[in-house]
């Protein structure tokens, strides 16, 4: 007897795309499996002209599915990992972590320039205050705008002629999911010209941006035992020091926080780096660091202890007005 599944997801084409991918993942490991996606709209799908700060930040993209994973409605949920907030939901547990996509971000821009070759005071959008405070140390002179929608309509904004900005930021996975990049691969594939991939040495990226969370009920020992089959371990030891730096740092979408973490190819070994930057811009606190690996939570910590110590030696010696 075949085994059924529902996944609940949200109806972003972002969303229905990461959805469809554990999907086929699945029915990989078990090609009997009868998988039905249902499909929720949150408050971050409602709410699209404020900042996601002003609306109430992590767990937006996330309260209604975790609702109907308790109530039983669906037996699983799939969500951008750098969405769900870190402290965790009662009675619900992350089942698996895919391989990760691309961390980066990606730059798009209608005049088909790089970020530093653009005329004096560009105008780039993002919502993003972790972009914001690197895109200013990479364009000091740059106007950063607020900038919502799905992706789609992000796109239209952003080469729009007309349109206010002269650039803006989006994150590179999303875009391969949904076949924008790279140039050519998907329908509606990006301009030649108009996409540049931003060195992690300049962008770094949101916690586990790229990686994607399949929960599901912590009680559910056959889907536990399911979703185990397309758990990819160095992702989701990489994206625990991620997001357990940012849990110690007390950061969610109001504090410019980044952080990306790899595993050795022998898997003995981690290494991540880390980032804690003021809403102005006018300081931030990069830390590298590359150790055996142990517990991957404790790192991060560790680091964000290390980035609070600096933090606070920066706040002695500033100068006095």
């Amino acid at each position: 007897m075949s085994m059924s599944v529902i996944i609940g997801s949200r109806g972003s084409a972002l969303a229905l795309a990461q959805s469809q991918i554990v999907a086929r993942l699945l029915r990989l490991q078990r090609p009997t499996l009868d998988v039905r996606l249902r499909v929720f709209t949150t408050k971050g799908d409602r709410v699209l002209d404020k900042p996601l700060p002003s609306v109430g930040g992590k767990g937006l993209f996330t309260e209604e599915l975790e609702a109907a994973l308790r109530s039983g409605e669906i037996d699983l949920a799939v969500h951008s990992m750098k969405d769900l907030p870190t402290d965790g939901t009662p009675g619900l547990t992350i089942g698996a972590v895919p391989r990760r996509a691309t961390p980066n971000d990606l730059f798009i821009s209608r005049h088909r320039l790089p970020l530093a070759q653009l005329p004096p005071q560009p105008r780039i959008g993002t919502s993003s205050v972790r972009r914001a405070v690197q895109l200013l140390t990479i364009r000091p002179d740059a106007q950063v705008l607020p900038l919502r929608g799905n992706v789609n309509t992000r796109l239209r904004k952003a080469l729009d002629p007309a349109g206010p900005y002269d650039g803006i930021v989006l994150a590179q996975a999303g875009l391969e999911r949904l076949g924008f990049w790279p140039n050519g691969s998907g329908n509606e594939s990006l301009p030649p010209g108009t996409g540049q991939p931003l060195p992690l040495s300049q962008m770094l990226p949101a916690p586990a941006q790229g990686a994607l969370a399949v929960q599901c009920r912590a009680d559910d020992e056959a889907i536990l035992q399911l979703l185990a089959l397309i758990d990819h371990r160095p992702t989701r030891l990489a994206v625990t020091a991620e997001r357990c730096f940012l849990a110690a740092m007390g950061g969610g979408c109001s504090l410019p926080i980044a952080a990306y973490a790899t595993i050795s190819d022998t898997g003995n070994r981690i290494t991540i780096d880390t980032l804690l930057g003021d809403e102005q811009g006018n300081h931030s606190i990069r830390l590298y660091d590359s150790v055996p690996l142990t517990d991957p939570c404790a790192i991060g910590r560790s680091l964000a202890d290390r980035t609070r110590c600096l933090g606070e030696e920066q706040i002695k010696e500033a100068p006095t007005v």
